[in-house]
């Protein structure tokens, strides 16, 4: 398998396939580069080169007993992208995956990227504070690491075919298949960075980190985000970017770029090539 081993010492998953200007995708909680599969599809089928990583800690990586924060989250892209030595990439951030772009894009620069977009992500701030008072309340991230560590099995299904998918609303249709490959890549993973994942993706303010970035950027949300509700998110991270546009999906779920990959890849498209 293609990997690459980060600055201290941990082993990262990657695929790499095509030529072409380069889109590097960075996948969510808690699952893995597999996640991606209907748009690496797409875009490699459209000329573009694309790359993905398993997170430390998730899918085919290391399953490492620390580094499970925005920072080192950051530093493994910065990792695969010096390693492939890519320029003019496109990235592309889903969920925490979108936190992972930004605080990339933050601290390592832009010289390398040509373009971010940001999906269902968890900037500026999911956990209410003074300051962030339409943030979700610690309780409920206590609450998920609580069922994590009882039954992390368990608890990965019930997410699956409930919220993230929308499978829970009324009239909603669950699809067995994207349950198991859901719950399939989250059991691949580490239940220790799973669990300190938690923290990472609901406790990091990203404010400032959202000032830094001045390539185009487009944030991708729908208004029925069960995990990462809207209001709180995209609205906010467009009015902390220098050039971010905002789109907003009336009624998709947080998986939207698997239950809506049709609108969302052409959505990609059209602003990759923009």
């Amino acid at each position: 398998m293609p990997m690459i081993t980060t600055a201290d010492g941990v082993e990262i998953f990657y695929k790499d396939w095509g030529t072409g200007q380069p889109i590097v995708f960075s996948h969510g909680w808690p699952l893995s580069s597999d996640d991606w599969d209907t748009q690496m599809l797409f875009f490699l089928q459209h000329g573009f080169r694309v790359i993905a990583h398993d997170r430390r800690g998730h899918g085919r990586s290391a399953q490492v007993a620390d580094g499970h924060d925005l920072d080192h989250y950051a530093d493994d892209l910065a990792a695969v992208t010096a390693h492939l030595d890519l320029h003019d990439a496109i990235h592309i951030g889903h969920s925490t995956g979108g936190g992972e772009v930004v605080r990339y894009l933050a601290r390592h620069g832009e010289a390398r990227v040509a373009k971010a977009a940001i999906l269902a992500a968890i900037p500026p701030l999911m956990l209410q504070t003074e300051s962030n008072p339409g943030g979700l309340p610690l309780s409920v991230f206590d609450d998920m690491q609580a069922q994590l560590a009882a039954n992390r099995s368990e608890f990965f299904r019930a997410v699956a075919s409930g919220p993230f998918y929308g499978f829970n609303r009324p009239g909603a249709e669950p699809d067995e298949a994207l349950i198991q490959n859901w719950w399939r890549q989250g059991m691949m993973g580490s239940a220790l960075a799973h669990y300190d994942g938690i923290v990472a993706f609901s406790q990091t303010d990203q404010t400032e980190d959202l000032k830094k970035i001045t390539v185009p950027t487009l944030v991708m949300h729908g208004d029925d985000d069960q995990v990462v509700p809207y209001a709180d998110s995209a609205p906010l991270s467009v009015k902390l970017l220098k050039n971010g546009t905002l789109k907003t999906y009336p009624g998709f779920p947080h998986g939207m770029p698997t239950t809506e990959a049709a609108t969302i890849n052409a959505d990609l498209l059209e602003f990759i090539r923009a």
